[in-house]
């Protein structure tokens, strides 16, 4: 097990450098030239000039064959990409082009704010959509069964800026029962420590900022999860339908052991696999497509924030950014590859 953790660990190196060179090259074909978004279309090309040296957007991409031809070594490797790379490999993902402030201080600010809500948007994922896929396979073709595919159809189906806008309109405007948008009230204090609100809220005691701030979770939450409830609960009914018709299954029936004993002790373990998988892969996906519930709800995460600085064209929050969540995608998938060696004894790692 070591052994197989410390080869998956080597293995996310050239990973990690693929995507950093995906995110790179990307973001350079983007049409238009940060030192122009940043000064405005009307700006003196001295001044352009002048911001394209400071952000070495004048340099070559990756090798400077002028350079070479002069006997310039360090010229040479003195290139768009190299530097890059040389900033990543001490964690420095650069300042923001038009705020100028280091983006990893911004992004320190902003992705508790995401985690928080794709974490709890998960949990009433799971939650929900595990035991109705397995009560949906244990009623095969029943009443029960119908109406859960059903509304894991329309869930799958349902446009998730379209429920957002649904909520506000219901229960924002109407009924106004819960805020439309932020993170909590303005009139709410809260002492920031670990930039969760619930947890802040929790280890100061501020018990009415902890409502308030389930308060303004609650339709963002329930939007993002929509989807990977109903597909968590496809998922399972599916897994399970296929575990159930084993000769161990029907062996356990034989002995007479209870029908919630053999679901959630024989069935669900073996059938897991592939609903963990999903699960991993919807869990990265939440952390990194919150794009629209972020915008629609105004919630200040990485989402929103990296879709304004792909608009803005600041190149050093939309690579820090994406190569935040590409990380989280990779560590994401190796602890679902670790969690199979205890689901199944059968799995070995060679």
């Amino acid at each position: 097990m070591a052994r197989y953790i410390f080869n998956r660990l080597l293995s996310l190196l050239p990973t990690l450098l693929g995507v950093a060179f995906v995110i790179f090259m990307f973001q350079r074909l983007i049409p238009g030239d940060p030192a122009v978004a940043m000064l405005g279309e009307h700006a003196a090309q001295d001044n352009v000039e002048r911001i394209r040296e400071q952000l070495g957007l004048n340099r070559p991409l990756f090798l400077d064959r002028e350079a070479l031809r002069d006997g310039d070594i360090e010229g040479f490797f003195d290139s768009q990409f190299i530097r890059y790379l040389r900033r990543l490999a001490v964690l420095d993902l650069g300042d923001s082009i038009h705020r100028r402030i280091p983006v990893a201080e911004t992004l320190m600010l902003r992705f508790p704010a995401t985690m928080e809500l794709a974490l709890l948007a998960m949990f009433l994922a799971v939650s929900i959509g595990l035991p109705v896929g397995i009560l949906s396979a244990a009623r095969r073709n029943s009443a029960l069964d119908g109406v859960t595919m059903v509304g894991s159809l329309v869930g799958v189906s349902m446009p998730i800026f379209w429920l957002g806008i649904m909520m506000i309109m219901l229960f924002a405007v109407y009924l106004q029962w819960l805020p439309s948008s932020g993170r909590l009230s303005h009139d709410v204090g809260l002492e920031t420590i670990t930039n969760f609100v619930l947890i802040d809220s929790v280890i100061t005691g501020n018990w009415a900022a902890f409502v308030d701030g389930l308060e303004h979770l609650a339709m963002p939450v329930i939007a993002l999860a929509t989807i990977p409830m109903a597909i968590i609960a496809r998922m399972t009914r599916s897994s399970m339908l296929d575990v159930l018709q084993d000769d161990y299954i029907r062996t356990a029936h034989a002995k007479g052991v209870r029908e919630s004993v053999v679901l959630g002790k024989h069935a669900l373990k073996n059938a897991f696999l592939p609903v963990i998988t999903v699960i991993g892969i919807q869990t990265g996906i939440l952390l990194a497509g919150a794009v629209l519930t972020e915008t629609i709800f105004a919630w200040p995460g990485i989402g929103k924030w990296i879709y304004d600085a792909i608009l803005g064209r600041d190149y050093p929050i939309v690579q820090g950014g994406t190569l935040l969540i590409a990380v989280i995608f990779v560590v994401i998938n190796l602890l679902v590859d670790i969690s199979y060696a205890y689901l199944d004894p059968r799995i070995k790692y060679d």
